[in-house]
């Protein structure tokens, strides 16, 4: 069993009734005017890694597992009430932070996600057909080309049509394309600023993917919108777009279509989106919907009927399989994909 320490970090400050996103190094500089609650999010890895039972599981600094689809916060400077934020979420504000949880590191192929059907939502890797996923490398693109992840206590409810996409949700958490200069860890919690957001239509559902922005990356200053992307990221966006529209054609699916013609929608338009696919996610932790086969285990969303005792979580942990090398990738997984167009 393997214990990792990330820095993430997330910093809420009261003062005089208002609440502020602190960077790490404000903490030292913190007076008895402000009262400061650090939270400190580890993983803990179970399995081997590059196999079917390799897991990141998630704890908090005093070692209480907790789900990083239900427990951490969605927005990282929002107030927060019985350990849920606010219904109203803040607008046109560009110091709004939220929290993302990084399943891909940029440049990697690996398919990780949180697995939302199973208790704690741990990272693990995709498996199709009895297969390990990896994305394809299709030219010219290697991998991610973007720190990937999701927000927390978000979800795009199958249940739902999308009144602008006339589309269901896919019953995940919303995507987010991390567009820093740093390359992240799978498991790492960072604070984002939300940018835009394009509409990708898979198999017939809804799949929001949010841009967005390390707060703590050199260009995240001077990057406030979609429209500031585009112009000081010549092709990034047109990028985005060809690698979700032909990521699959390798494995023999045809190429995804996009909501909007394939256009970005800007930020206010974006935190729309994450409004709705919060209150979405509310919804299925208060049992008000049908989440179908998604666990909904948590353990300080209060008044959830899901809601269950640390004991439990450990349990959870523990039943699952010990540490392990990791297994040998095959070379198959760094061949480039050449597709005609």
């Amino acid at each position: 069993m393997r214990l990792l320490l990330r820095s993430s970090l997330w910093y809420t400050s009261a003062f005089l009734g208002s609440h502020t996103a602190f960077k790490s190094e404000l903490v030292t500089q913190a007076t008895t005017s402000y009262l400061i609650k650090t939270m400190h999010y580890q993983t803990e890895e179970r399995g081997r890694p590059n196999s079917s039972d390799y897991r990141i599981y998630f704890k908090t600094s005093d070692g209480k597992y907790i789900s990083p689809f239900h427990d951490i916060p969605l927005i990282a400077d929002g107030d927060q009430e019985n350990n849920v934020p606010s219904k109203k979420l803040k607008k046109n504000d560009n110091e709004v932070l939220y929290n993302m949880v990084v399943e891909v590191p940029r440049w990697s192929n690996a398919k990780m996600e949180i697995a939302t059907k199973e208790p704690l939502n741990p990272i693990k890797q995709d498996v199709k057909k009895g297969k390990l996923r990896y994305v394809a490398n299709v030219f010219p693109h290697k991998g991610y080309i973007w720190n990937y992840g999701a927000l927390p206590q978000t979800w795009e409810d199958p249940n739902h049509t999308d009144k602008d996409t006339m589309c269901c949700g896919d019953n995940d958490p919303i995507d987010v394309c991390e567009i820093g200069t740093l390359v992240c860890s799978p498991g790492q919690v960072i604070q984002v600023k939300v940018l835009g957001v394009l509409a990708m239509i898979d198999e017939g559902e809804t799949d929001w993917k949010l841009i967005a922005i390390n707060a703590d990356d050199p260009e995240a200053p001077s990057l406030n919108s979609i429209e500031d992307v585009r112009k000081s990221r010549s092709g990034h966006l047109e990028a985005t777009v060809d690698w979700f529209k032909k990521y699959k054609v390798p494995d023999g699916k045809p190429e995804n279509q996009f909501a909007f013609n394939g256009q970005f929608k800007d930020k206010d338009f974006a935190v729309e989106v994450i409004k709705s696919t919060h209150e979405h996610w509310r919804a299925l932790l208060q049992k008000q919907t049908n989440g179908g086969e998604i666990d909904c285990k948590n353990v300080s969303v209060c008044e959830s009927p899901f809601k269950f005792t640390g004991e439990d979580a450990c349990n959870v942990v523990k039943s699952a399989p010990a540490g392990g090398e990791a297994l040998p990738v095959s070379p198959e997984v760094d061949k480039w994909h050449f597709l005609s167009k």
